[in-house]
């Protein structure tokens, strides 16, 4: 199944503009795409690092891109492995390219992410949410997966947007600020990071870090309880590696 064939019907109201990119390979062991990874450019035109994912000297390539202006451009086919996660981890996936489809959306990182940029982010979420049965905890960020290494896409994404559609893990409860502010070790934290995916071999500083650019990017400092409690409930809500789900 790759999406480089399906009809134009399997992706709702966009209209993808099929830009191979040589970048590619089959995805190893005969997997299949269970995780989607978002990324950010980091380059001011979004036709620029369309075409550096193109490039074969450039070796790094994404299923998509997504200008500012909601234009989507599809260079590899979804049932292909892409060159876009690079080392890390997330649960049990370590080869994170051969089980992902990877997303980039066109900002420099210090932008707000345009209307009509995030719109088509969410109809092509929802077609590839359906067509290889992804569970919300398993949309990420380029930075869950390489802590410390990457920070897109960044603390002005707008994950709550992606929660509210159920295209993106979404705590029960929210944790305000103000409350909980009590001091934990990062000992505390590390079961409840590892049940959300946070498994990079990395410290759990940096462990931290990551989760907090997600879920608490205002946050700084050691570790509080406001930490544990909101680690506590997405682990308990969208544990990485459940197993089977009963009916």
């Amino acid at each position: 199944m790759g999406s480089g064939t399906l009809p134009q019907s399997a992706f709702g109201k966009l209209t993808p503009v099929w830009h191979p990119s040589p970048n590619f390979g089959p995805r190893r062991d005969g997997a299949r795409p269970d995780m989607v990874v978002i990324h950010y450019t980091a380059m001011v035109s979004a036709r620029e690092a369309r075409d550096w994912l193109c490039n074969p000297q450039a070796e790094v390539s994404a299923h998509y891109v997504i200008s500012r202006q909601g234009t989507v451009w599809q260079l590899v086919d979804e049932g292909m492995r892409a060159w876009h996660a690079g080392a890390g981890a997330w649960g049990e996936v370590a080869d994170v390219n051969s089980r992902s489809i990877g997303i980039e959306i066109a900002n420099t990182g210090a932008e707000p992410f345009p209307e009509p940029q995030m719109a088509a982010l969410e109809e092509l979420l929802r077609g590839i949410v359906a067509r290889w049965q992804v569970r919300p905890e398993r949309v990420i960020g380029h930075s869950d997966l390489a802590p410390g290494r990457k920070i897109d896409p960044g603390p002005r994404f707008d994950w709550q947007r992606l929660a509210l559609q159920g295209l993106a893990a979404r705590p029960q409860l929210a944790v305000q600020e103000g409350i909980g502010q009590g001091k934990v070790s990062l000992d505390e934290l590390a079961g409840s990071l590892a049940a959300i995916g946070y498994t990079a071999d990395t410290d759990m500083e940096t462990k931290l870090a990551a989760f907090r650019l997600r879920y608490r990017p205002w946050a700084t400092g050691r570790a509080t309880e406001a930490d544990q409690v909101l680690a506590q409930r997405i682990a308990r809500d969208y544990p990485v590696d459940p197993g089977p789900r009963s009916a």
